[in-house]
C-alpha cells in the first residue's frame, strides 16, 4: 500500500511532558555527553542560559510511550529511519511542561534504484505552557517501494 498524501496535516493527541533534571541527566549519561551544562547546577548557572538545559537531541526521547503517536498505514518492514532534525525557539530547561503533538507535516517522492520511494515527515510540536513554541523534533522516515513478491501477493 502506498501513502496518500491526504494523511499531510493528521495529527496525534497531545500530550504534556514534565522535564525533570533527572531526566536530562539521564539522557546526556545514555548518550555520553559529559557536558556540565546539562549535569552540574553550579556551572551552567555562569553560562549564558544562566541554568541547566537539555542536550540537542533531548526531544528524541520526549514521546515515548507518550500516547500521542499517530496511526499510519504502513507496512513497517518497508520502513526506514532517514533523518532527525531539531528546531530550537529557546533551550529545553528543568521544570519545563512541554505540551507536544505529532503531525504529518508532508509527504513526497523521490525515485530510488528499486522505484518510487516516499518519504514522510514527521513532526513533534512541543509548546510551553503560554503556548509558545519551544521547539520542533522532525523525522523523516523513508517508506520503501514493495518488493515484487509483495506486489505480486497483493494482486491476489
Amino acid at each position: 500500500m502506498e501513502l496518500d498524501k491526504n494523511l499531510i496535516g493528521l495529527t496525534g493527541k497531545p500530550f504534556v511532558f514534565e522535564v525533570e533534571k533527572r531526566h536530562i541527566r539521564q539522557f546526556a549519561e545514555a548518550i555520553g555527553d559529559s557536558n556540565p551544562l546539562y549535569v552540574d547546577e553550579e556551572y551552567a548557572a555562569n553560562t549564558i542560559y544562566g541554568g541547566i538545559i537539555a542536550p540537542p537531541s533531548f526531544p528524541v526521547a520526549i514521546g515515548q510511550d507518550s500516547g500521542g503517536a499517530i496511526d499510519l498505514p504502513l507496512d513497517y518492514r518497508r520502513v526506514l529511519h532517514g533523518e532527525q532534525e531539531f528546531i530550537y525557539q529557546r533551550p529545553i530547561r528543568p521544570g519545563d511542561r512541554l505540551v507536544c503533538q505529532m503531525k504529518v507535516a508532508d509527504i513526497y517522492d523521490r525515485q530510488g534504484k528499486s522505484g518510487i520511494m516516499q518519504f514522510v515527515v514527521l513532526d513533534t510540536e512541543m509548546k510551553d505552557e503560554a503556548g509558545e513554541l519551544v521547539a520542533i523534533s522532525r523525522t523523516n522516515m523513508i517508506y520503501r517501494p514493495a518488493s515484487k513478491k509483495a506486489r505480486e501477493e497483493a494482486k491476489k
